[in-house]
């Protein structure tokens, strides 16, 4: 597993709390959690690039160890960049079998923007 361990990079687990805002009421917020390491190759396929040129949302593929559950809209701020993506896919939809030699599970993002006076999250794209 050394040349997949060679390509991962560390990643932050966003977590989202409620905090008051100024005129009584609340907002949402994301604050830096726990660090995890992910490989996250950027999509370089013909086929990615039309999709892209026709306004398709892009999806990137996270790998990490089985040992990370992330939860559907959990959002990760990379580390390298600080560029934001949220998960959107389940927790066991791609996983190794506990007999396979590789200890992987790999997750469908998107990149996204955190904004607004409320703490939105929105696709990129």
């Amino acid at each position: 597993m050394s040349l997949l361990s060679d390509s991962m990079e560390p990643f932050i687990i966003m977590n989202k709390s409620t905090v008051p805002d100024d005129y009584g009421g609340s907002k949402d917020v994301y604050v830096d959690g726990m660090e995890i390491m992910g490989a996250m190759p950027y999509e370089r396929s013909t086929l990615t690039k039309i999709a892209n040129a026709v306004g398709a949302k892009t999806y990137y593929t996270l790998t990490v160890e089985k040992k990370y559950t992330l939860e559907f809209y959990t959002i990760l701020k990379r580390v390298e960049d600080g560029k934001l993506f949220r998960i959107m896919s389940g927790t066991k939809d791609r996983q190794t079998p506990k007999t396979a030699g590789l200890d992987m599970r790999q997750y469908d993002v998107e990149e996204v923007k955190i904004g607004g006076t409320n703490g939105q999250v929105t696709s990129v794209q």
